[in-house]
């Protein structure tokens, strides 16, 4: 019998009321829970895109005479410049290790290039599993994370904890080596290193378009999803292998034909140099329209910078001492550009001294991710957003190259700290030569003023030498090195 009938007509129009107010608690709940919903969807995106080897005058809104990039041009006329931005390291492996954990990586055990040659005392080294990645830490808190292009924290076939996705990483398309061939995909280690997760995949095409591509799929996918992203894209251009689109294999698995730059013209250089900067300058253009046509571009923060300074295969065009691998200002100052529509003004450049360990606490900072840790870096939020300041703190670099030889070096308001070890065994902080410059009156590090201020030389190595043993207290155990 039909339920109206059995409690009558008052019983039933009563049952229907109240099923019409359960309705309307419920569809009012529903638009609370799309509302926070919403809310939590619309925590900011973060796309950060690291150049390998571009030097500070790399582009040309940084200063670079000989070739325009238009694209990363757009993207500082509408964003901010960070001329004062350095890389915590002088080469690939440190300065992504201490991106990644926004400490200092000398805390990691990462100190120098993961060397792709076996018998090296660098190369079994890697990220442990103790660490932890600012993907990991948003992970946690409701983000997907990807990595597109360079890993460079550790050989597979090594360790599988190095792999970036026991990092945090949900998806992964790219290479763990130093570098692959452009066009073959064989690393440094003279195996093919091209994966997607954990699958080597064959795939055709300029290591630069592949990126770029794969850049603009995850965007696409997940820019109408619940979840907010965080995406990692480390590009392999500008580094060695020297190949521009059209290039030949220089790399296979038992062969290297090396670009020698000094076989060629200066004018030959700069188009080498000018043919791999702008498909990475292209594809910053496609990002940027990306984000736009998608509507996702006011909700979404992009930095832009260098892993470290030029190589030497490329025209310096800047007015600083060193180049990669030096802890002189070459070595490690780099351009970087900050993108938010709608949240970071237009047209503005900002002063403040910044260091690549500074951006995993500024993304906890601006998702609002509470995190039970401390780090090295701090947040550059009010920097990039309300044009502030940082307070004034010291800046340390030690570097250890693939020799064994160490420098360091130590900034302390305008003056800089550098300390060389010549002739000393490898790995071994003998033979201390301190220099002393002071980078207001002095950028380019010409003049040694060691001599003119021997206590401040003094206060300032003893900082440094308390900063280096502090991080070795409890430094991350490694296999192998120096």
């Amino acid at each position: 019998m039909p339920i109206a009938k059995r409690l009558g007509f008052r019983e039933s129009a009563q049952m229907m009321r109240n099923s019409l107010r359960l309705f309307l608690i419920l569809f009012a709940n529903f638009t609370i829970w799309n509302q926070v919903g919403f809310a939590q969807s619309s925590r900011p995106n973060f796309v950060i895109v690291m150049a390998d080897d571009m030097g500070y005058e790399g582009v040309s809104c940084f200063g670079n005479p000989l070739f325009k990039t238009p694209e990363i041009d757009r993207l500082a006329a509408e964003g901010m410049r960070l001329v004062d931005f350095h890389s915590s390291g002088t080469v690939c492996s440190p300065t992504r290790a201490g991106l990644l954990t926004g400490l200092y990586q000398q805390r990691t055990g990462i100190e120098a290039v993961i060397h792709p040659d076996h018998n090296h005392p660098e190369h079994r080294k890697g990220l442990q599993l103790s660490e932890t990645t600012f993907a990991e830490y948003l992970k946690e808190s409701g983000y997907v994370t990807g990595l597109i292009g360079k890993w460079h924290q550790g050989y597979p076939q090594n360790s599988v904890d190095y792999h970036p996705q026991n990092h945090g990483f949900d998806e992964f398309v790219g290479y763990h080596s130093g570098n692959i061939d452009f066009v073959s995909h064989v690393g440094d280690h003279y195996r093919h290193d091209w994966w997607h997760d954990r699958v080597e995949t064959q795939e055709e095409g300029y290591t630069t378009h592949l990126i770029n591509s794969y850049v603009d799929k995850f965007i696409r996918q997940h820019a109408n999803s619940d979840q907010p992203f965080c995406l990692y894209v480390a590009h392999e251009a500008i580094h060695n292998p020297v190949q521009v689109p059209g290039d030949p294999v220089r790399r296979t698995i038992d062969h290297w034909d090396r670009w020698k730059w000094q076989d060629h013209t200066p004018e030959e250089r700069v188009e080498k140099y000018k043919g791999m900067t702008l498909p990475l300058d292209e594809g910053i253009g496609q990002l940027r329209e990306t984000l736009l046509e998608l509507k996702i571009a006011q909700n979404t923060f992009v930095l832009f910078f260098s892993d470290n300074g030029p190589a030497g295969d490329w025209p310096d065009t800047d007015d600083f001492r060193g180049r990669k691998g030096s802890v002189y200002e070459g070595g490690h100052k780099v351009p970087a550009i900050a993108w938010w529509p709608g949240k970071i003004p237009a047209g503005t450049s900002s002063e403040v001294p910044i260091i690549s360990i500074d951006v995993a606490p500024t993304l906890l900072d601006i998702a609002e991710v509470a995190v039970d840790a401390t780090f090295d870096g701090v947040s550059f939020r009010d920097v990039v957003i309300d044009q502030g300041t940082i307070p004034p703190r010291p800046l340390f670099w030690a570097s250890l190259s693939n020799s064994g030889s160490r420098s360091e070096a130590m900034r302390s308001g305008d003056w800089k700290l550098v300390v060389n070890h010549p002739k000393a065994r490898p790995g071994s902080f003998e033979n201390p030569k301190p220099e002393l410059y002071h980078l207001k009156s002095d950028p380019g590090e010409t003049t040694d003023e060691s001599h003119e201020h021997p206590e401040k030389v003094e206060e300032m190595l003893d900082q440094l030498r308390s900063w280096y043993d502090e991080t070795q207290v409890q430094a991350t155990s490694q296999p192998g090195g120096w």
